[in-house]
């Protein structure tokens, strides 16, 4: 049985710093693979132009089944009532159907990524969404690993995808987005990026994975 993936990020980038190499291997096996952006620059800003261009290229390179774009307004998420987020994710979520959905991180430090798991966790229930079958957090570099360093806050991954077959394209899609990548120290390098990945896989006995956290799995 294929699977149907929904991956919802925060903002575009987070699909490919979170699980990048797990989607082009979803797609290597024959799944359907469908990505939710939740925030959009706004019409009027400089880059604009630009990123919708980097969005596209990136919709090629992981041949989404589907893509979908609520164009809330970046770094303003709070701005939303929680019932309207729900409303939103949950419309795209039935439409879908997907068996598997990645979130993100309820702990990462920027306000958008949480509150969209919230609202997003919220359109996982059984008896709404009986299609959903496994859930997981994703580990999104700059956002992650800077959480508080508390019981509740910390991502402890408990699930490993070997993604060394597909390390290097991953770093290529990351490349599209040219301003959200900068030289190390920075969070968002590709030596960075890679380092994660290379200690993921030190975890899993691989050269290079993803982690994540599993939230639920009904078999």
């Amino acid at each position: 049985m294929k699977n149907n993936i929904l991956v919802i990020a925060v903002h575009p980038d987070d699909e490919t710093l979170g699980c990048g190499g797990t989607l082009l291997k979803h797609k290597a096996n024959g799944d359907k693979i469908h990505w939710l952006i939740c925030t959009s620059l706004e019409v009027s800003h400089s880059y604009y132009d630009m990123r919708e261009k980097e969005i596209e290229e990136v919709h090629g390179m992981y041949g989404f089944d589907s893509m979908y774009n609520l164009r809330l307004k970046t770094m303003q998420v709070d701005e939303y009532s929680m019932s309207e987020l729900i409303a939103k994710i949950s419309k795209i979520i039935y439409e879908v159907e997907p068996n598997i959905v990645y979130l993100p991180f309820r702990g990462d430090v920027h306000s958008d990524h949480r509150k969209i798991f919230e609202a997003s966790y919220s359109c996982t229930k059984v008896f709404r969404y009986p299609f959903i079958k496994k859930i997981y957090m994703m580990e999104t570099l700059s956002e992650t690993e800077f959480a508080p360093s508390t019981q509740d806050s910390s991502f402890v991954p408990n699930v490993f995808v070997d993604i060394s077959e597909y390390m290097h394209t991953k770093l290529e899609i990351m490349k599209i987005y040219k301003s959200e990548l900068a030289e190390h120290p920075f969070p968002r390098s590709q030596r960075n990026i890679e380092a994660l990945a290379t200690l993921r896989g030190a975890t899993s006995a691989c050269d290079y994975a993803e982690s994540f956290m599993l939230l639920k799995e009904i078999l």
